[in-house]
């Protein structure tokens, strides 16, 4: 039986090409994916950076600590509290002290430097330690030093324009230190950073560790005192290595479940047509006395040498692909810097026998309909397909197409939340895909006759012969169209979807904005002074709603902490400049003692208190004001200002009152925003409402195309596969239609028009599956309370489309070229 099946290989090595190199893609992008992933799973260690040289660090714990029944879960707080002054004091009396403070400071936009960066005193610098590479240390006000790396244009002597939280200021630089990589710093004076900050942020001990954790014991809980690799703690972002990598690690595996989706399907599609081509094949085996056993065996056997062979070759271009993939998410910034491949070998293994296991269980379904191949096979001479699909296969189309449509609308009744998070929405389309892909056989014929109803009434031959051909070849046009599907439904889906959640999340911020202006400082993450805004409060004719970032924790069902994005706010003022989606309850009720949440909260009534942790770490008990619609997940949770966690302002919502001149109150707005020097924005309502909307990011982008463009070339060469083999099989077709009179560019252009046309059927079918999919998010959205339209990739679905329509038609008419080459009286005479 393997001798046959190398026989069969090696004799129709054509028909097994396509799927060769479809599998050993499809190998080769799991082994590098997995290797990928594998690197994901451990970040680097990494020492002490800012307290490397510091022997103790005592800082307040910069995590919530709440005890359940499962033992004690701990989230980050927002802000961490500072140092007590008498634990200050009390530690001093063991030896030395280094007070550090960190605060923001805002270099002003001169074209030379407007990079935020970070405050220190100049005498914790030590504790990195920094080294003065020019000038000297600050010794009076308005003298800083800074780090200075490479992309960096401040040098000694340069006067810069600052802001801190203190308000404006002119910094002298007296001197640079290097920049160490984990923060762009600038040092003031001690007294000048006491004077900006007075909180202590952490206090850097030179004493025995055993003493100073015996003074802590003895103050109170809430601190920590940090030794040896501890100290890593009080870095900046001391999680950036691990976090950085969940990302990579969810793209990565998504790539590669979209691989081996797109793999399998492509494979088990190919073998199909193949075995369709080879009913005589067989019939003739059967005549000679195989038994339907042997034909199956030698079909899966057949199978399992292309897949070993393919496996080996995409073991290889696995491990040569990986290491160009994790430079490739470094470049496009889905990846930190040091991210590389590791020494792991088990996806490389795993993605072998994948391939083998895809490559037997795509023929393994083929081999059953080879095995019932009956002995008069062998006398058959028409190319019209009779029989199109077994009734296995419409019991395995209606079963998946089934489930999938019962999740939607499962999820769309239960919860509608769950139809817009990324798992559903790239994992739940591929069940109607697939179902929709298994009824490619009856679903071709009707729309290739639709299609071509007007080219085939049209003057000429080509559209009619074009029409009966695809209609008659029903599986050649089902095996050419399905990958087409698949690739078509895919990025309509996924590109749709993360497109109309975007458009619904910019339709959210532009519904709750009314107000006419708003004040936001020149970098992100950045609070405006404490003097502006009392600025801004005094401008004549300007209703200023002052807000927040900040968050909120609460213990859900006792056993898991859960943190929400919250914006303390001034209630007197939010309806003049804000309107928000509020389902129950009224906003004008919230004061210090409650709070306003959203639907997916579990306590959601009006007048019932919830104990939550707020951004300090503090636990109180407020009172449910309002409730918000859930909508996209963007509509946070509302608190008072003095619930804001020391929080400082970061948006200053503005409504001109009745009166008052639009143009006088944007023109004092403007001006004291001028007179701050750091690049602190008016905006009208719609500029901030645009720029604050979430369009899709640029690693989502990318990330997104990684996964289609592996989809893509599967695509591309089961075409090109399917079409070789199909074209290079209809010599006598091609050689009867010379016969008639046709000339050969009349035939090579038969042969592309009937490519191009199977294309579309495939593209109309997936197209369709798409819009289902699609339909499922405008109706999750509509439920949840958000009117938005969708959005349809067009134009990367028309590239997409374009492109398969290109390849289709090239694999198509170069294998007829080279047939027509021949004498048409000679191809007449040929058999199979």
């Amino acid at each position: 039986m393997l001798m046959l099946a190398l026989h069969g290989v090696r004799t129709r090595w054509v028909t097994f090409v396509g799927s060769f190199a479809a599998l050993a893609l499809g190998v080769g992008l799991i082994a590098a994916t997995g290797l990928a992933l594998a690197a994901t799973f451990s970040a680097p260690d990494r020492g002490p950076e800012r307290f490397a040289a510091a022997p103790v660090v005592v800082r307040a714990d910069d995590q919530l600590r709440v005890p359940t029944a499962n033992g004690v879960r701990t989230r980050p707080l927002a802000r961490a509290a500072p140092v007590p002054p008498a634990l200050v004091t009390e530690l001093a009396a063991l030896g030395g002290t280094v007070e550090d403070r960190t605060f923001p400071v805002d270099l002003a936009a001169t074209g030379q430097d407007s990079e935020p960066r970070t405050g220190h005193p100049w005498s914790v610098a030590a504790a990195a330690p920094y080294r003065l590479t020019s000038g000297r240390s600050p010794a009076a006000p308005g003298e800083a030093v800074v780090t200075a790396g490479p992309g960096d244009h401040l040098r000694t002597g340069d006067r810069v324009r600052a802001t801190t939280p203190a308000g404006a200021t002119t910094l002298t630089v007296v001197g640079t230190v290097a920049d160490r990589g984990f923060e762009s710093a600038v040092f003031l004076g001690d007294h000048e950073a006491a004077r900006v900050s007075p909180a202590v942020d952490a206090l850097v001990v030179h004493a025995d560790a055993t003493a100073v954790r015996d003074v802590v014991a003895r103050a109170g809980g809430g601190m920590d005192v940090l030794t040896g690799d501890g100290r890593r703690r009080a870095d900046p972002g001391p999680d950036r290595d691990a976090e950085a990598l969940v990302s990579v690690n969810a793209l990565l595996g998504t790539a590669a479940g979209i691989t081996l989706f797109v793999s399998v399907s492509v494979v088990a599609s190919t073998f199909s047509f193949a075995v369709a081509q080879r009913r005589r094949e067989f019939g003739l085996l059967r005549t000679a006395g195989a038994t339907p056993g042997q034909i199956r065996r030698t079909v899966v056997a057949e199978a399992a040498v292309v897949g070993v062979l393919a496996s080996a070759a995409g073991w290889w271009l696995g491990a040569t692909g990986a290491p160009l993939l994790a430079a490739r998410l470094v470049d496009a910034g889905l990846a930190p810097a040091w991210f590389a491949i590791g020494e792991q070998t088990w996806p490389l293994h795993t993605a072998f026998w994948t391939g083998v296991g895809v490559a037997t269980a795509g023929a393994l379904a083929a081999s059953f309909r080879a095995g019932r191949t009956a002995p008069t096979e062998v006398l058959r001479e028409a190319a019209v397909d009779s029989r199109t699909m077994p009734v296995s296969r419409w019991i395995l189309a209606a079963l998946v197409l089934l489930t999938g449509a019962g999740l939607l609308v499962t999820a769309l009744v239960l919860d509608p939340g769950d139809v817009l998070g990324r798992k559903a929405y790239i994992t739940r389309p591929l069940l109607l895909i697939v179902g929709v892909a298994l009824l490619a056989p009856v679903l071709a014929g009707p729309l290739v006759r639709a299609l071509t109803w007007l080219p085939a009434r049209l003057p000429g031959a080509t559209g009619v012969l074009a029409r009966e051909n695809a209609s008659a070849g029903v599986r050649r046009t089902a095996a050419v169209a399905a990958p087409v599907v698949i690739t078509v439904a895919l990025t309509v889906s996924l590109l749709g979807t993360v497109a109309t959640l975007a458009e619904a999340k910019a339709t959210e911020v532009r519904a709750a904005t009314t107000a006419d202006l708003v004040v936001v400082p020149g970098a992100a993450g950045r609070t405006l002074p404490p003097s502006f805004v009392e600025r801004v409060r005094a401008v004549e004719g300007a209703v200023a709603g002052v807000s927040r970032s900040t968050a909120v924790t609460v213990l859900e069902e006792g056993t898991a902490l859960v943190t929400s994005e919250a914006r303390a706010v001034d209630p007197a003022r939010l309806t003049a400049v804000s309107a928000p989606p509020v389902v129950a309850g009224r906003l004008t009720d919230l004061d210090d003692d409650s709070i306003v949440v959203n639907e997916e909260w579990l306590t959601t009534t009006v007048g019932e208190r919830v104990t939550v942790w707020l951004g300090d770490g503090r636990e109180v008990s407020l009172r449910i004001a309002a409730v918000f619609a859930t909508g996209t997940g963007s509509n946070g949770v509302y608190v008072t200002a003095r619930n804001a966690g020391g929080a400082g302002a970061d948006r200053i919502d503005v409504a001109v009152a009745e009166g008052a001149g639009p143009g006088v109150v944007t023109a004092a707005l403007r001006t004291a925003a001028e007179a701050e020097g750091t690049g602190i924005r008016v905006l009208t309502g719609a500029e901030w409402a645009a720029a604050a909307a979430p369009g899709m990011s640029d690693s989502t982008r990318a990330g997104l195309w990684l996964i289609l463009s592996m989809a893509l070339l599967c695509t591309g060469i089961a075409l090109a596969n399917t079409l070789v083999t199909a074209t290079s099989d209809r010599v006598r077709d091609l050689a009867v239609l010379r016969l008639t009179g046709a000339t050969v560019w009349q035939v090579l252009r038969l042969v592309s028009v009937e490519a191009v046309v199977v294309v579309t059927v495939g593209a109309v079918i997936g197209a369709g599956v798409a819009a289902v999919n699609l339909a499922g998010v405008w109706g999750a959205l509509a439920l949840l309370g958000v009117r938005s339209g969708v959005v349809v990739p067009w134009g990367t679905t028309g590239a997409v489309v374009a492109a398969a329509a290109v390849v289709a038609a090239v694999s198509a008419v170069v294998p007829a070229a080279f047939a027509l080459r021949t004498r048409p009286v000679e191809l007449a005479g040929t058999r199979e």
